[in-house]
C-alpha cells in the first residue's frame, strides 16, 4: 500500500528567512523517512501555494493526502483558513488533516536545545528565568496551550518561566516580551533572564519578540526553534497518527 503523501501546510510571510527555514525543517523530516513523498505549501506570501499543489498531486495521480498544519496551536488557520483551503482540493484527492504540533514535549526539548544553543547549560537552570515569548493569539484555546506549555517547561526544573506575546492584544492577558522579562527581574530567586522565541520561523513578529529581550536587556536571546531535529521527528509523529489510523479504516473495510 502507498503511504499517503505528507503535505506540510506553513502560513508564510514576506520575510525570505521564514519560507527558508520551514524548507529546511521539511527537507530534514524527509530525510529522517524516506518512505513517504513530502511537499510543503503557503497559504499566503509564499510558494507554493495549497491550491497550486493539491493540483499538482491530482494531476500526479495521488490519492491519499495528510494535510499537517506548520503551527504550535490550534488557533484561527487550523480551525477556519486550513480547512477552508482544503475544501477546494480537487475531487479525486482523499485529504486528512493532522493535529497542530502542539502541545508536545518534543516542543519542550526544542526549546530547551535553543536555550543550550545560546550559552546556557542544564546548570544554569536553578537560577535562570525563562520567558517563552509567542507570536501572540486571540483564540482561547491556543492562549491556554501556550500557558499550560511553560508551566511544563517550569517543571523541567528552569527557576521561573512566564509566557508572554510579540503583541500585547491577547485574550489571556499575557505581557508583550519587554514587560515579562522585566517582571523576572523583580525575582530574587532569578538571575539571569532568558527569552526563548515559541515560534517556528524567523519574521516580523519573532523580530519584535527579539527587539523587546533587547529592549528589557534580557542576559539570553535564544533563536527560534527552527528546523531541530525535535520538530522534524514531530512532523512525522503528527503524519504517522493519521497514515496509521487510515491504515487501519482500510485494513477494517
Amino acid at each position: 500500500m502507498n503511504r499517503p503523501v505528507l503535505l506540510v501546510i506553513a502560513h508564510g510571510s514576506r520575510d525570505p528567512r521564514h519560507a527558508a527555514t520551514v524548507q529546511a525543517l521539511v527537507r530534514r523530516a524527509g530525510a529522517l523517512r524516506p518512505g513517504p513523498r513530502v511537499e510543503t505549501a503557503f497559504l499566503d506570501f509564499n510558494l507554493p501555494s495549497v491550491p497550486g499543489v493539491l493540483d499538482r498531486l491530482a494531476a500526479d495521480g495521488v490519492r491519499d493526502v495528510v494535510a499537517l498544519p506548520l503551527l504550535l496551536t490550534r488557533a484561527f488557520h487550523a480551525k477556519a483558513d486550513i480547512p477552508a483551503v482544503l475544501r477546494q482540493a480537487p475531487p479525486s484527492l482523499s485529504i486528512r488533516q493532522a493535529e497542530v504540533l502542539g502541545p508536545s514535549p518534543l516542543l519542550l526539548a526544542a526549546v530547551e536545545r535553543r536555550l543550550y544553543g545560546a550559552g546556557l547549560t542544564p546548570a544554569d537552570k536553578p537560577t535562570t528565568g525563562v520567558v517563552l515569548a509567542s507570536a501572540g493569539s486571540t483564540d482561547p484555546e491556543a492562549i491556554a496551550v501556550i500557558a499550560e506549555t511553560a508551566r511544563e517547561l517550569r517543571r523541567t526544573g528552569w527557576c521561573s518561566v512566564r509566557p508572554a506575546f510579540a503583541s500585547a492584544v491577547n485574550a489571556g492577558g499575557f505581557p508583550r516580551t519587554e514587560d515579562a522579562v522585566r517582571a523576572l527581574r523583580t525575582d530574587p530567586a532569578v538571575r539571569r533572564v532568558a527569552v526563548s522565541p515559541y515560534v517556528i520561523a524567523p519574521g516580523r513578529l519573532p523580530d519584535r519578540i527579539a527587539a523587546g529581550a533587547t529592549e528589557a536587556g534580557a542576559d539570553v536571546l535564544a533563536d527560534v526553534l527552527g528546523a531541530s531535529p525535535e520538530l522534524a521527528g514531530l512532523l512525522l509523529e503528527r503524519y504517522d497518527g493519521v497514515a496509521r489510523a487510515s491504515e487501519r479504516m482500510a485494513a477494517a473495510g
